[in-house]
């Protein structure tokens, strides 16, 4: 079965873990202790092209995020060996998870980033307008998802990809309402599309539905705050990363040279592709890495 937490429709809190590896010899004791603890309801894990091959396996469809760079815009890959999603309702008690984690997987892996995040007025990114508005639900939220067909170890699971992007609200507080509705493709006011909006609008560019096939990606993602800084971040899972890159690359100009609208306030500062095991026996199932 799938880790529940990828298909849970609503989180107050997050935070997201990032990790790297220390030591080469620890790192089956840190995956056994963390499969032996973890709730996949509240914390959803996620392994990287790096750690997956200390263990000589393959896992087919993952691999390093690509960087890239297309129309001035800078796509950074920031991989991890392991991405940990904590939700909750509590900052306090994410913390401490955070903690026992950080202490199960050390001195193997050891933590390099963390990002909290929170939910939003209902949903909404800080840029003020609702995020994930065509997510699928229920039976097409696990046909975009989940993966099914390719064996034990794989099936039940997820590929996710995360970035983490920034905004500038300098130049968000500088555009018109009429302008920031241009980016996106739909009115602030109540959320609805409209069809003189421009090409480059980013409702437009990601209309799941207008890629051959289809491309549709279950939306995770959740606003940012460090200091004075802030944004999204983005997560979307899979079945594969086939319906991530379509989006991707369309709203980077690759198709036609229109590039999405939304980056004349927001880039992203991160990227990293992971494989989401699926659950056996209430446990992760680690056999897609031989554990």
């Amino acid at each position: 079965m799938t880790q529940k937490g990828i298909l849970a429709e609503e989180t107050r809190y997050a935070r997201y873990l990032f990790f790297s590896i220390e030591m080469t010899t620890d790192i089956t004791r840190a995956l056994i202790a963390l499969r032996d603890v973890n709730n996949s309801d509240l914390t959803v894990i996620g392994l990287g092209e790096s750690l997956v091959t200390c263990f000589s396996k393959d896992i087919p469809g993952l691999k390093v995020f690509p960087a890239d760079a297309s129309f001035a815009i800078d796509v950074p890959s920031t991989p991890a060996a392991l991405w940990c999603w904590l939700r909750g309702d509590d900052r306090g008690e994410l913390f401490h998870r955070s903690r026992q984690i950080e202490a199960l997987l050390a001195p193997a892996l050891v933590l390099s980033e963390v990002v909290e995040s929170f939910q939003y007025d209902r949903n909404r990114d800080l840029s003020g307008y609702i995020d994930g508005t065509e997510n699928p639900v229920g039976d097409e939220a696990q046909q975009a998802a989940i993966v099914t067909g390719q064996g034990t170890g794989l099936d039940g699971g997820s590929f996710v990809a995360v970035q983490q992007w920034l905004h500038d609200f300098d130049s968000l507080s500088d555009m018109s309402i009429e302008e920031k509705d241009d980016v996106i493709g739909r009115h602030i006011s109540d959320n609805e599309e409209f069809d003189s909006a421009p090409e480059s609008a980013h409702v437009k560019r990601t209309a799941q539905e207008s890629f051959t096939p289809d491309a549709f990606i279950l939306r995770r993602s959740m606003p940012w705050v460090e200091g004075m800084d802030g944004g999204l971040m983005f997560v979307a899972f899979g079945k594969d990363f086939t319906a991530f890159e379509a989006l991707h690359n369309r709203m980077l100009g690759k198709e036609d040279g229109v590039r999405d609208g939304i980056y004349q306030f927001t880039r992203p500062i991160s990227g990293g592709y992971y494989f989401c095991p699926p659950v056996k026996a209430g446990k992760l199932d680690l056999s897609c890495i031989g554990l």
